[in-house]
């Protein structure tokens, strides 16, 4: 039987590679989009077995109807990527409270509330993979990114914590921790701030979105049928500085 992935913020960037990989690897890949939807179903188009699914991560009904949309339309859940994640910007002195709920709302709650729905499936099947992206200023921190870290922070211990409760049910939860990848954002940066992130990276440039997705594709398969409650950093050195 094939297995089913969901990916969510699949329309680009970590997210998109990511379900391209799945989807040569095998699996049936039920690719989540936010708001772009015509990026999203040109991903859709490289995949053999794709199919989309919008939803507004910040809600908690809207998270629990997506779960419920992939399990009807595909049968079963195997495998849960929460990829998606915002950021927004800004001295603590200047953050606005508003933007601490809405990015606690889309980075952190949607991996608990898609974890927890997903896992309901998973439990019954008696196997199932959860892999949470995170990012390492979770870990090293990064001025004007306070409420972005503490949401990323906050997934490791989460995932460490959730791979305890659902080690008994045959479920693997794991984090992949990528530094400065190449994406749509980065190619924005300034010359002289990409010249100061590169002199701290050893491995001296940036990764691409197909290494991080190669990570996620190993800890999904059965190779990494030993690890659990893991985190993987895919940061070129950086995190060792």
């Amino acid at each position: 039987m094939q297995r089913v992935a969901l990916v969510t913020g699949a329309s680009r960037g970590i997210g998109a590679a990511c379900a391209q990989l799945l989807g040569a690897e095998g699996f049936r890949v039920a690719l989540h989009f936010g708001r772009n939807e015509e990026q999203a179903r040109k991903v859709s188009e490289t995949i053999g077995d794709a199919h989309l699914f919008p939803c507004d991560l910040a809600s908690e009904e809207a998270c629990q109807k997506l779960v419920t949309d992939v399990k009807n339309h595909f049968g079963r859940i195997d495998l849960l990527v929460n990829n998606a994640g915002i950021s927004v910007d800004q001295l603590v002195t200047f953050a606005k409270p508003e933007d601490f709920d809405h990015m606690i709302h889309v980075n952190l709650k949607s991996v608990f509330l898609l974890s927890k729905f997903a896992s309901r499936h998973m439990i019954k099947q008696k196997s199932g993979s959860i892999i949470n992206i995170t990012s390492v200023v979770g870990f090293t921190g990064n001025a004007g990114q306070s409420i972005y870290a503490a949401t990323k922070a906050a997934i490791a211990g989460f995932t460490k914590s959730i791979a305890c409760d659902l080690a008994s049910f045959g479920i693997r939860c794991n984090c992949v921790a990528p530094g400065f990848i190449e994406t749509d954002m980065t190619a924005a940066l300034p010359p002289d701030v990409r010249e100061e992130i590169l002199r701290k990276v050893p491995l001296k440039r940036l990764g691409t979105t197909q290494e991080v997705a190669q990570v996620v594709a190993f800890l999904a398969s059965d190779k990494a049928s030993y690890i659990t409650g893991s985190t993987v950093h895919v940061n070129g050195g950086l995190y060792t500085t």
